[in-house]
């Protein structure tokens, strides 16, 4: 490891003396003001640091983010080396699906397969997939498991395969936790050490919700399969210099309130701060007297109110949060060290830090709040929310409410349960019908549509009619690891369910309880303060460990409160502990749904409604005849502490970890191919070879006689571009699966098919909401090719066939919105080899440049319109023929259909000289490929 700046260092561990890149070192020597820097910023600048090789990572790069101002112009593109990556399964499966092809390709041409492995270590937690099929009764944990592996055996079994193929890629099995914390249970490392180098535990994930490990004080984020894949496989990260926001966290919260309160609450205060794309660090003495689960709740939200990251730094309290989850003394009293050596170990005090803005929020003024109806950013005061039902009941759905004046109080009669198999099908929806926000999007297709499962509704339901109205809650879930890794809140959920449980209330029968713990700690820690029994008698059972109900994994309803709220069109609710609660997202039955803190959601089970004021309306009768009131069950501070010390309890966590595939019978019976290359299977719809590797060859060196596939106005985003939602029988994307045997009720999801290209390629621009301007006026996934109207897909294959090069053109902000890997995956699939648009999301472009794909941008005044382009011209484009530089000028030339020529001048967006070289050899995955087998 070079040593460019003279910065190494030794500290003395438990274990031994490590090396290590010292700041300090770093700062003397450059002469920049480093102690003054946001501590996140310093993470990141000791990643810079110790990677510097003068190829990928330069002196320059050290130096420019040595000397980060606080309000400077972000024009500075940073390479992250990262320690680590994970993923959740849903997305992990096609970043292994190219491992296994990358190993295919090197047997192919003679070499070790065995040389294709992550650089770094990756994790996959299973935790994507569980439905909440089961609800309400002590072995829905298992019936749940039992349909979830029906489901999903094809993608466990490649899975399992590559658990055992590769040393770096761990699976952690289905029915452990939800990644993110499971990550702070045990995952995290907080210092890492490699050949006698000790550095920060950094890492990104496919999941957006990877912030939470910011609580820990480990700089993280989320990014898009493409960005995963290449720092899986050594390569850095690309991300603009950020804005730091300071929050400065002063006072303590009420008793009473909860991190969630206090979670919502930061969430709308940052959300209009307008915090989108800066990292938000948080510090005080509020900060310092925050318990470390505390500081996770609010990290976890990030995507919620927009930063990259939630960031809290390193202190004793972090050392005992490592200590009280089962982490040798040793790896602790490394991190301390570490941190102490680089003078990063500690909360910062106002003042001591240069922040791009600085926030304030006093945790005195938290009241108890929930958020909704539909964004997560919009708190409502818990004394509030009956009058805003209400409120929104009344206003015009064109102003955001539901138009159903003078409804609410209307009882309507639930029909008769009936016997007959119910589709277990249920759940999140899969289309979106309005769009739904930028800041939301990632969220779309993160779930499963599930295959068809049917079942008889007396295993899955409980038993029960009565009445349904407006504001009635037909979901109750405690979940998402915003909450239930946060034991705070949790005890408080059991201790209210076991004051509840003694005075005989129980919710009414059109609610679906479920708890959906992110680990096995939780249900430990729980069963040993004595409190699952009365979870379980108010309803709260465990459904499953993973992420339900908050990622729209909530399961069917009865068959008859569905069709009451479908023949009445009743605006029901759900309540949930979760992050995401945009309309139909939680159920498509379900236009409201509430996020709030575990214990109020058992408050609001139980009173079956949201349209309650708890000062001064009953919960509940109790068996004594009398009222019950919130008031009665909410537990005390001193009732809470009281019961903490299960959940800090070392050797559980130990235990509990020790072993993360160990009692699972139903992973054990998953039959798995073994070796180190994978046998794929010609008739799976699920896992197929992708063509990345097949015949990789350098890129093409002049582009000539290309025709647009598509021409887009403004802000197309990757939502546009890339496969999601629910697959079509008429797309070419279930013609395809209907040719190949698959039952329309079987299709699943574009997300759950992101393992096989032949789904997403034929998906790519197949939005129904994209309008190709080739023909005015039209929607979907179509284009012209010899004047007819014809699939995007299907013309593609035919120029393919014709061996005719394709572009696209675009206007501004083209690639917005989420990182979709498919959004240029997909592009590269259907055969384009240039996007040109007048301006493109910087990620988007990065992925377009890493897929062989060249994005060139149109100079200021010009674009398709004005060219008057409508795909009647072919096009070449010059100036590539001796090789590419850096944004180098390049020429559009236009043959009209009339004969006429017209040059344009362009410039090439392969913006470093790391993507000249993805590029020349036709993108990363082949680069990479090459690098490791030579």
């Amino acid at each position: 490891m070079t040593d460019v700046f003279n910065s190494h260092d030794s500290l003395s561990t438990g274990t031994g003396t490590v090396r290590f890149a010292a700041l300090k070192k770093l700062e003397a020597a450059l002469g920049a003001s480093v102690t003054r820097l946001p501590v996140s910023i310093r993470i990141v600048l000791e990643s810079v640091l110790r990677n510097c090789d003068g190829v990928k990572v330069t002196p320059e790069h050290v130096k420019q983010l040595a000397n980060w101002k606080p309000n400077a112009a972000r024009t500075e593109e940073i390479p992250f080396t990262v320690a680590r990556v994970i993923l959740q399964d849903f997305t992990g499966v096609p970043l292994l699906a190219d491992l296994a092809a990358m190993r295919s390709a090197a047997q192919k041409l003679g070499r070790d397969p065995k040389k294709i492995e992550p650089l770094v270590p990756v994790d996959m937690v299973v935790d994507h997939s569980i439905q909440v099929d089961a609800a309400g009764t002590h072995d829905a944990l298992d019936l749940n498991m039992k349909i979830e592996f029906e489901r999903n055996r094809e993608r466990y079994q490649f899975l399992k395969w590559g658990m055992q193929a590769f040393d770096t890629f761990k699976v952690v099995p289905p029915g452990v936790g939800i990644v993110h914390q499971v990550n702070m249970e045990y995952l995290a490392h907080g210092v890492m050490e490699k050949d006698g180098m000790a550095y920060p535990d950094t890492l990104v994930g496919t999941d957006s919700h990877t912030t939470m490990i910011n609580g820990l004080g480990i700089v993280a984020w989320g990014v898009g399969g493409i960005e995963a894949e290449a720092a899986m496989l050594g390569q850095p990260v690309y991300f603009l210099t950020p804005d730091v926001v300071g929050v400065n966290l002063t006072g303590h919260a009420k008793p009473g309130v909860t991190a969630t309160d206090v979670v919502l609450t930061v969430t709308e205060m940052l959300r209009r701060a307008k915090v989108v794309g800066k990292f938000v660090e948080f510090f005080g003495e509020g900060v310092a007297a925050m318990s470390v689960t505390d500081r996770a709740t609010i990290a976890n939200m990030a995507p919620e109110y927009g930063a990259t990251m939630g960031f809290f730094p390193v202190d004793e309290a972090t050392c005992q949060y490592f200590a009280a989850t089962g982490r040798p003394a040793a790896q602790v009293d490394t991190i301390r060290a570490y941190y102490q050596a680089q003078g990063l170990f500690g909360i910062p005090k106002a003042g001591d830090i240069d922040y791009s803005q600085v926030l304030e929020l006093d945790l005195a003024s938290v009241e108890p709040s929930v958020a909704g109806p539909k964004r997560p950013q919009d708190r409502i005061a818990l004394a509030g929310l009956k009058s805003a039902f209400a409120g929104l009941m009344d206003k015009a759905v064109a102003d955001g409410g539901y138009g159903k004046t003078g409804e609410l109080g209307q009882r309507h009669a639930l029909p008769a349960s009936s016997h007959n198999p119910v589709d277990l099908a249920g759940g999140g929806s899969q289309d979106e019908t309005t769009p739904v926000p930028a800041a939301e999007e990632e969220m779309l297709d993160s779930h499963p549509s599930p295959d068809h499962v049917v079942a008889d509704p007396t295993t899955v339901f409980k038993n029960g009619n009565g009445s349904l109205g407006h504001g009635d809650v037909v979901i109750a879930a405690i979940t998402s690891c915003t909450n239930t890794s946060n034991p705070g809140v949790m005890l408080a959920a059991g201790l209210l369910a076991k004051k509840a449980a003694a005075l005989g209330l129980k919710p009414p029968a059109h609610v679906k309880t479920s708890l959906g713990p992110g680990s096995r700690a939780v249900t430990e820690y729980l069963n040993k303060a004595g409190l699952m029994d009365a979870l379980e008698q108010v309803g709260f059972s465990v459904v499953g460990y993973g992420c339900t109900t908050c990622i729209g994994n909530s399961g069917p309803l009865k068959p008859e409160i569905d069709k009451a709220i479908a023949d009445n069109d009743l605006v029901v609710a759900s309540v949930l502990s979760g992050n995401r609660n945009f309309e139909a997202r939680v159920h498509q039955a379900v236009k409201a749904n509430f996020l709030m803190s575990p214990p109020l959601v058992v408050a609001f089970a139980l009173a079956g409604r949201v349209d309650i004021d708890f000062e001064k309306e009953a919960i509940g009768t109790g068996k004594d005849g009398q009222p019950v009131f919130l008031k009665d069950l909410w537990p005390s501070t001193a009732d809470i502490a009281a019961v903490m010390g299960t959940a800090t309890d070392a050797a559980a966590y130990r235990k509990i970890y020790a072993d993360v595939g160990a009692d699972n019978p139903l992973w054990d019976a998953v039959s798995a191919p073994t070796g180190m290359v994978y046998d794929w299977d010609a008739k799976s719809t699920y896992i197929q070879q992708p063509p990345f590797f097949v015949g990789a060859k350098a890129a093409t060196p002049a582009i000539k006689g290309a025709r647009a596939l598509a021409i887009f106005g403004d802000s197309v985003t990757t939502d546009h571009i890339s496969p999601a939602g629910g697959i079509k029988p008429t797309s070419p994307a279930g013609l395809y699966l209907t040719e190949h045997g698959v039952q329309k009720a079987d299709f699943n999801s574009y997300g759950a098919r992101r393992g096989n290209h032949e789904v997403m390629m034929r998906g790519t621009f197949a939005n129904v909401r994209i309008k190709n301007l080739m023909i005015p006026g039209s929607e979907g996934g179509i284009t012209l090719k010899n004047g007819e109207q014809k699939p995007i897909y299907d013309a593609a294959m035919q120029y393919q066939s014709e061996g005719t090069p394709l572009m696209i053109f675009a206007g501004e902000e083209y690639g917005t919105g989420s990182s979709r890997d498919w959004a240029a995956k997909g592009t590269t699939l259907l055969g384009v080899k240039a996007v040109v648009a007048k301006s493109f999301e910087r990620i988007h472009r990065a992925n377009l440049a890493g897929m062989g794909v060249l994005p060139c941008q149109f100079r200021d005044g010009v674009d398709a319109a004005t060219l008057k382009l409508d795909g009647s011209e072919t096009f070449d484009l010059e100036g590539t023929e001796a090789g590419i530089t850096p944004q180098q000028d390049v020429t559009l030339v236009i043959h009209r259909a009339d004969g006429k020529v017209e040059r344009v001048a362009l410039t090439l967006r392969i913006d470093t000289p790391i993507e000249v070289e993805y590029y020349n050899k036709g993108g990363i995955l082949p680069f990479v490929l090459e690098q490791l087998v030579g």
